[in-house]
């Protein structure tokens, strides 16, 4: 399992920084995992699987 930053999030996603946070807020993105203080991390595989789900809704129309 490997933690990415949000920088590799934004280059993954091709999302801006607002638009990933307020996914989160509308529980439609992964949410961070705290590493303490204010740094935070995600989990790659779930940035991964949610870029597949929208391949995948893509593709169902």
């Amino acid at each position: 399992m490997r933690l990415i930053r949000l920088t590799d999030v934004i280059y993954l996603t091709g999302l801006g920084r607002s638009t990933i946070y307020k996914y989160i807020t509308e529980s439609t993105f992964p949410k961070p995992v705290p590493l303490g203080g204010a740094r935070v991390a995600w989990v790659e595989q779930e940035v991964q699987d949610w870029i597949i789900q929208r391949i995948e809704e893509r593709d169902a129309m």
